[in-house]
């Protein structure tokens, strides 16, 4: 039988480990942060202990799969990470937080396994792709979706200068918006783009102000 020390000592190792996975997560602003990601791992883990104690006290432990909870808990954790992804103006946001909320459901069952080593590794291991290669995936990311607002003297018919200015340096719209102000004859254009590199972006911003009627151009 499991000792109660172990039951202790891995549910608090999965809420340690986790917790430093969903610190990450929540310094990013993240609906699913530090406790979230600690109630996962913790009740994966409480999961596979209770496996592991029905397999202990049964009279046929033979016929008891100590995975078949676990399998349940992945397929759970999904559904819960499917909450975490939104579709924000032209872009999706979440995936990787659902991703991390994954990972720690697999940390808590290894943890309560007792697989301690592989369950530490892994831990190690997310850590390092969260803080360390967010700014290398960044760079490698040739597709980049901006928000850019342009307010101009005049109503939409001022805006095919806009938009052809913006595919002269190579800038796909994917959606706009037009919003009146409080000041008469003065329009906003809030556009989503995609940009294909950043090195155009301030060259874009200058000859947009440059255009007559326009008051103000900006990356939001």
């Amino acid at each position: 039988m499991i000792s109660d020390v172990v039951v202790v000592e891995r549910l608090v190792m999965a809420m340690v480990l986790a917790g430093a996975i969903g610190y990450e997560r929540e310094r990013h602003g993240r609906a699913a942060g530090f406790r979230t990601h600690i109630l996962v791992a913790v009740g994966s883990c409480l999961v596979m202990l209770t496996n592991l104690m029905l397999v202990d006290s049964s009279t046929h432990p033979a016929a008891i799969d100590p995975t078949r909870m676990a399998a349940q808990v992945i397929s759970g954790v999904g559904f819960l990470g499917a909450g975490t992804i939104l579709r924000f103006q032209a872009s999706i946001r979440g995936l990787t937080t659902a991703a991390s909320l994954w990972a720690v459901a697999g940390i808590g069952i290894a943890t309560g396994s007792g697989f301690l080593f592989g369950a530490a590794v892994a831990t190690l291991l997310v850590l390092l792709v969260l803080f360390g290669l967010s700014g290398w995936e960044r760079r490698m990311r040739k597709e980049i979706y901006r928000t850019l607002l342009v307010e101009v003297q005049g109503g939409v018919e001022r805006f095919d200068r806009v938009r052809d200015l913006c595919a002269a340096y190579g800038v796909e719209l994917q959606n706009l918006e037009v919003k009146p102000t409080n000041e008469s004859g003065v329009s906003q254009f809030k556009l989503q783009v995609k940009l294909v590199s950043e090195r155009d972006e301030d060259a874009l911003i200058r000859d947009l102000v440059q255009l007559d009627g326009t008051r103000k151009a900006q990356w939001l």
